[in-house]
């Protein structure tokens, strides 16, 4: 399984915001933080958090391919991205 946070680095850019910002926000510990920075899973309550920071979807911050490559939906750039 390969969890890929890209899209929540990306949306971070957009929102002219740095993941320190965001850790702080969350009050997210450094070694949750961690986790996201290596694409490791985290809870959903985490997840929650970011969402309620940043003010948007789950979707917009975390994709899931599988180890083989293969997903139904989600961008082909995003798969090859977070491998």
């Amino acid at each position: 399984m390969t969890l890929c946070y890209d899209s929540l680095w990306h949306l971070l850019i957009d929102r002219h915001m740095t993941k320190s910002e965001l850790r702080r926000a969350t009050g997210m510990s450094s070694g949750t933080f961690a986790k996201l920075s290596k694409g490791e899973p985290v809870t959903t309550s985490t997840l929650a958090k970011i969402c309620d920071v940043l003010k948007c979807d789950i979707g917009d911050i975390i994709s899931y391919a599988p180890r083989n490559g293969r997903v139904d939906s989600g961008s082909a750039e995003r798969r090859l991205a977070c491998r």
